[in-house]
């Protein structure tokens, strides 16, 4: 694999990728038909409203193959999304967004991060408890009916 460098990004263009990329991730991770880009953007496009919202983008040549999308929330630096493009899951783009997240919080003051993530995706979880996210008691139920579990990371100062 060549170099993934992640970069912030904005604007349309930049939230219609990420809404892509979202899209076929989550088909793969369910075992179903890739959605339609317009149902995915409306989530990403309400989450980068919030105040302080980022969008990093994980590029591959010119290719984005990856984001994470956070924004400041109580008390931490709160993942809203995280997601790889199935072309390149197991080749460390996970793991490079979540070093820039890292990177991001310290820039901006931020100590604690947490995300949400569906409990059963032991892939994701696995790969977030390898950069040093430890899973809580905290559950809730999605609207489908799924659990997600809450995750959380101290970076040292």
């Amino acid at each position: 694999m060549t170099d993934v460098t992640v970069r912030t990004c904005a604007g349309k263009h930049a939230e219609r990728q990420a809404a892509a990329i979202w899209a076929r991730a989550t088909a793969r991770r369910d075992d179903r038909d890739v959605r339609d880009v317009a149902d995915t953007l409306p989530g990403i496009q309400r989450r980068l409203a919030l105040d302080g919202a980022t969008l990093l983008t994980a590029w591959q040549n010119d290719t984005a193959v990856g984001f994470a999308l956070v924004a400041p929330q109580q008390r931490a630096l709160e993942v809203f999304y995280l997601a790889v493009d199935p072309g390149s899951w197991s080749a460390g783009v996970a793991s490079r967004l979540l070093r820039a997240v890292d990177d991001h919080a310290r820039s901006t003051g931020h100590a604690h991060l947490a995300l949400w993530v569906i409990a059963e995706n032991e892939r994701a979880v696995t790969t977030y408890e390898r950069a040093g996210w430890t899973r809580t008691d905290h559950r809730q139920q999605t609207d489908d009916g799924r659990t997600e579990a809450r995750l959380v990371r101290r970076l040292d100062t």
